[in-house]
């Protein structure tokens, strides 16, 4: 088999890994949708309920980092079948009645079922395709994620106002168990073999775990992850309350709007995608055709988050998240893919791992934030006003970064030239 083509039936994996992240967001984007509720049928405040939403990050990043090691040795197809076990038997609980603990115990779980789930989703698809074809594959498995959310949204809001919000979280249960019959059924393990070689043809065999996270691009890459994230969680927690509370639309417009920046990030991400690998395979740096297509789609973002609390009239505002909030989902494909160019094999699921669960900490931070900022506030508009200028200054400074700092090729060179690392000479 050629090295620059795919593994046979690499589609079928992609095509499955973009359901598992389709059904990993459509669990994570429900609390919000169901948020108004929620607070209301329990009774609890918008720092309570910010509490709720930044619970599910309480291991999310410890479980992604302990479980990136563990598929440096085992197949990613049993962990992935464990994840999506966990993920639908945690929505069960939530059928019946519930208090604001319970709800933060499952939550809790879930976000450990769910920290691991997007790199080692990626590390299970980079089996089967050779580093100059991944972005384009990357990019669907991480719209599995905005699609989901588009698709589920109206049917979930439909459940919400005509059943209850308990039974939107059992329907993703039901959803999430369908999902790990066919993974069983279907899912095997990618073997296209990957070399870490610089111009020169030194190929780095492994690089200690001390110099990989203390490289600059891998800083740049935790900083502009983590800028996005930090928009990101509030689209997931807030953004369907702020419809609401903030600018006034019912529950049922509230709903559809909460899609847009979803919608939105579908076309950006894979367009940028495809962009990016017709940028690679004619022979641009993936200094520029990543870091700063990843970088500037963060900053840009950032920029627009910085401008909502300035604009005039509700549906200004609307536009201004809907950019903010889907242009740096690029990062979310580059970032990956700029650790996996310079990460021997044997390393890539741990780095992954820590990548995701640094970026991924902006979500323990954001929505509590967000839910101090409008609780402490006069006025719940002047609240998020005052959040989204929060974050739109992280979301510009981690893309800064990226934008400045990330350059794989750097990183590449020095590891293959230093005389203590484990170097072999490419054949």
């Amino acid at each position: 088999m050629p090295k620059s083509e795919p593994q046979r039936g690499a589609w079928i994996i992609v095509a499955l890994l973009f359901l598992f992240m389709f059904i990993n967001f459509a669990d994570k984007v429900v609390l919000g949708l169901a948020g108004v509720p929620i607070m209301r049928e329990l009774n609890l405040s918008p720092k309570e309920f910010g509490l709720v939403a930044s619970s599910f990050f309480l291991l999310f990043s410890a479980s992604a980092v302990v479980t990136g090691f563990i598929v440096n040795r085992i197949e990613t197809r049993w962990a992935l079948a464990v994840m999506g076990l966990i993920w639908a038997l945690t929505q069960f609980p939530l059928l019946g009645s519930v208090g604001m603990m319970s709800l933060i115990a499952c939550r809790i779980v879930l976000g450990a079922g769910e920290g691991p789930a997007y790199p080692v989703a990626l590390h299970a698809a980079y089996k089967w395709f050779p580093n100059e074809q991944r972005t384009l594959p990357t990019a669907v498995i991480a719209q599995g994620a905005a699609i989901g959310v588009i698709l589920v949204v109206p049917g979930l809001d439909w459940v919400i106002e005509h059943v209850s919000w308990h039974w939107a979280f059992g329907t993703l249960g039901f959803l999430g168990l369908g999902w790990v019959a066919l993974w069983l059924a279907f899912a095997r393990e990618g073997s296209i073999p990957v070399t870490i070689a610089d111009r020169s043809g030194r190929a780095v065999a492994r690089v200690p775990y001390g110099a990989l996270l203390t490289c600059p691009t891998v800083w740049a890459a935790f900083a502009s992850g983590f800028g996005a994230y930090w928009g990101l969680s509030l689209l997931v927690a807030w953004f369907t309350p702020f419809l609401v509370k903030g600018l006034g639309y019912s529950q049922y417009w509230a709903s559809w709007i909460t899609t847009l920046p979803w919608a939105m990030g579908v076309v950006i991400v894979l367009g940028v995608g495809w962009l990016s690998q017709a940028m690679l395979a004619q022979g641009v740096s993936t200094r520029v055709a990543r870091g700063m297509l990843g970088g500037g789609s963060v900053a840009l973002g950032g920029a627009a988050l910085l401008a909502t609390p300035f604009a005039p009239e509700p549906w200004m505002k609307v536009a201004l998240i809907t950019l903010g909030m889907s242009l740096p989902s690029v990062i979310y494909v580059m970032g990956h893919a700029i650790v996996s160019e310079f990460t021997p094999l044997p390393q890539r699921g741990a780095m992954l791992g820590i990548n995701n669960a640094v970026a991924t900490l902006a979500g323990a931070l954001a929505p509590i934030s967000m839910g101090s900022v409008v609780q402490n506030a006069a006025t719940a508009a002047e609240g998020y006003g005052r959040g989204f200028l929060i974050c739109g200054a992280v979301t510009l400074a981690g893309g800064l970064i990226g934008m400045a700092f990330l350059r794989p090729a750097d990183e590449i060179h020095r590891f293959a030239a230093a005389p203590q690392r484990r170097v072999v000479t490419a054949v």
